[in-house]
């Protein structure tokens, strides 16, 4: 499975060993002998050949500039670069792009198509299309339909920079609340969700998060987040509100409860760090020293991504919620072992 840089590398050892001819022939070969989600790029001589994994886990999209052709994992670099969008890659796609244009071929079976899901939730950049969906838009909408699902009463909403702002937008709107920054984010600072370590987490979040006292003295506040994953984040985001002498704070997450790792190349917490494995929705809000938790339900989520979109996205992995890896390959004992391998490297 594809799960780290260290893993394109081993890609490598296996088109350097095949005997096939011809070099593409040779990466389609390799990719045939490995499973999971990756988007691929090769530079050959005379030509460029882009892949995208069967499942279609990861985004990847085909542009034009200047009468050259550009592949890039997110909308929003074309548009850095003056390029335009001709079309996404479909899942098991592979382009061959030369002096004579681009030749899109298909050399693997049709199989589960599972994007994932939480590019919308969190890993994309508002300002990017991804999976045929505007994502800003789509995080608009889980503000919205989590408004309708779990009204509350606040005095105004506050998003957790920067991956909740739009979310909070959407939820504003919906419940005619005003719509207030009372956390300034420090853009020098990494994701905290990522980091390696928790101490290392839990320095970053002073350092990137600051509370308005001028906005949130006295009032009571709906924190509007992409996820909550160990608690911890959260936990010190709602005592920074405290500490400025919010009255009442609430905390949304936009995406239902995790509790299952992502085996697909993104580096999530064990399965036993997910503070929703085992507890109820009031536990974790106790634990995390909110007022009340408000989670997005899956089949709202599902939908925010799907509205307007037509048939474009038929399936989606959201194995990080409900278990079900659309590899159907993941064993537990295959989890037991990655879980080791990552508390081994301090993950």
């Amino acid at each position: 499975i594809f799960q780290t840089t260290t893993d394109t590398e081993a890609l490598l050892h296996l088109v350097a060993r095949s005997k096939a001819g011809d070099v593409v022939d040779a990466i389609v070969e390799s990719l045939h002998q490995v499973r999971g989600a990756y988007s691929l790029l090769f530079l050959v001589p005379g030509r460029m050949v882009a892949v995208r994994d069967p499942h279609g886990f990861r985004p990847l999209c085909l542009g034009r500039l200047n009468g050259a052709w550009v592949v890039a994992s997110e909308t929003c670099a074309l548009d850095l670069l003056g390029a335009q969008l001709v079309r996404e890659m479909d899942p098991g796609e592979v382009l061959v792009v030369d002096v004579a244009g681009v030749h899109p071929f298909k050399p693997f079976k049709d199989i589960r198509a599972a994007s994932c899901i939480f590019e919308h939730v969190y890993f994309s950049r508002p300002d990017s299309t991804v999976f045929g969906a505007p994502v800003q838009q789509v995080r608009k909408r889980l503000g919205d339909r989590l408004f309708h699902e779990a009204p509350v009463e606040a005095d105004m909403v506050v998003p957790v920079p920067d991956s909740g702002v739009y979310a909070a937008m959407g939820y504003a709107r919906a419940a005619a609340l005003p719509f207030e920054m009372g956390l300034v984010r420090n853009h020098y600072v990494g994701r905290t969700f990522i980091q390696p370590t928790q101490e290392v987490r839990n320095d970053n979040v002073r350092v990137k998060l600051n509370p308005v006292r001028d906005i949130l003295e006295g009032k009571r506040i709906i924190l509007i987040d992409d996820s909550i994953v160990r608690g911890t984040t959260s936990r010190q985001i709602v005592q920074l509100a405290r500490e400025a002498g919010a009255r009442k704070v609430l905390f949304a997450s936009t995406s239902p409860p995790l509790t299952h790792p992502c085996v697909y190349g993104i580096d999530m917490a064990t399965k036993r760090d997910f503070i929703a494995r085992d507890r109820s929705v009031d536990q974790i809000a106790s634990s995390i020293g909110a007022d009340a938790v408000l989670y997005q339900s899956l089949d709202d989520l599902l939908d925010s991504v799907r509205e307007g979109n037509g048939d474009h996205i038929q399936e989606m992995c959201s194995a990080c919620f409900t278990g079900d890896y659309p590899t159907g390959d993941i064993t537990g004992e295959m989890l037991v072992q990655i879980e080791e391998e990552r508390l081994i490297h301090g993950k």
